[in-house]
Order: structure tokens, then sequence, then C-alpha cells
């Protein structure tokens, strides 16, 4: 595209968005697709945790780089955007377009277990409970894979009343099995040692 006065770059622009609507000023929120809810509605509730979840990730993502870690980090943050609007929607079209967007399927679970498998190669067997923490980076791991319970336990309760593909609560549950080992794989990259229970 042809660069102009007002857009030098050529590159596609949007209209710029305000920050503030004062849609939401009455307590009530505008859904994705169309329709309002209030805003401790569950629907609410469980896309709100997972874009908790996503900013966790951005944390864990700019303390101590690990270009290893952090890697595996970034596709799922753009996963999370998708599943984000795929719970803020009621309607099924728009579900199965941002499934399709952000690829989560079968496929998509297993790369999540080849990064569990991958990570676990460099650890000890795990024998006992650990205690969460360690480096910053393994800390702030460990703080998103609890944010990332919470929001499975969300998205199941959201699913007791509405129907949702089954493959948003999988991912969720692979992903804070994820997290957790590679919390534990950031504190040993960082040779620091863990604190059982």
């Amino acid at each position: 595209m042809p660069g102009n006065a007002r857009n030098p770059s050529g590159l596609a622009t949007f209209p710029a968005m305000k920050i503030y609507t004062k849609t939401g000023d009455s307590g009530a929120t505008g859904l994705f697709g169309g329709g309002r809810v209030e805003k401790d509605h569950p629907r609410v509730e469980a896309y709100g945790e997972v874009d908790e979840l996503n900013a966790a990730l951005g944390l864990a993502r700019s303390i101590e780089l690990m270009p290893r870690i952090d890697e595996v980090l970034v596709p799922i943050q753009r996963d999370l955007f998708a599943i984000g609007a795929l719970l803020a929607t009621p309607d099924h079209d728009k579900m199965r377009e941002q499934l399709s967007k952000a690829r989560i399927d079968e496929e998509r679970i297993g790369e999540l277990e080849r990064a569990i498998d991958a990570a676990e190669s460099e650890l000890e067997p795990l024998t006992s409970f650990i205690i969460p923490g360690g480096t910053p980076k393994a800390a702030a791991l460990h703080v998103a894979r609890t944010v990332c319970r919470r929001a499975e336990r969300r998205v199941v309760r959201l699913a007791q009343s509405i129907e949702l593909p089954s493959l948003t609560v999988i991912y969720l549950n692979r992903l804070s099995d994820l997290l957790f080992t590679l919390a534990r794989l950031a504190n040993k990259r960082a040779g620091a040692g863990e604190v059982t229970w």
C-alpha cells in the first residue's frame, strides 16, 4: 500500500480507539460480537482471568530474560488473546473463528506437551512438592501458574452454563503444567536450588 501524508509508512492503519468510552459506568460491559452483561458475569470473570494470566506472562518475560523460555511464552500470549476473545463472544461462529486464529487444536496441545517434555529432560525427576520461589523469573512463572489455575476454574464454571469448546479447558490445564515446569527450569538454569516441602 503506498504511503501518504497521514500514513507515510504505507502500513495498514486502524482508527484510533478511545481508552475511555463511559459505556461501562453503569457496571455493564459489551461482549465481542454484541450484547451486554454485568461486569461480574461468569463470562467476564473467565475472560478477565485469562487477561490477567496474559499480563502475568508478560511480567515473567520481562524478568531475567531467558530466550529459550521466553520464546515459548510469546505464542502462548497470542493464544490467550484469542481464547479471551472466544470467551467474550456468545456467537458460536465467532468462537470458531477465534479458535482457528489461535490454532487451539490437538496439535497445539501437543506442542505444549512437547515443551513440557523438553524442559523436564533438563530437570531432576520430581520426588516431592516444591515451595514456589527461587529466582524472580521462577517466582513470576509460579505466580502465572496459579493465575492459570484460577482462569481454568473460571472457564470450567462458565462451561457449566454455556457451550464452550473443550479444548479451552484442556489448553489451560496443560499450560499450568508447562508454567510449573518452566519455573523449575528457570531456577535450574540460574543455578538456584529448589526448596522442597
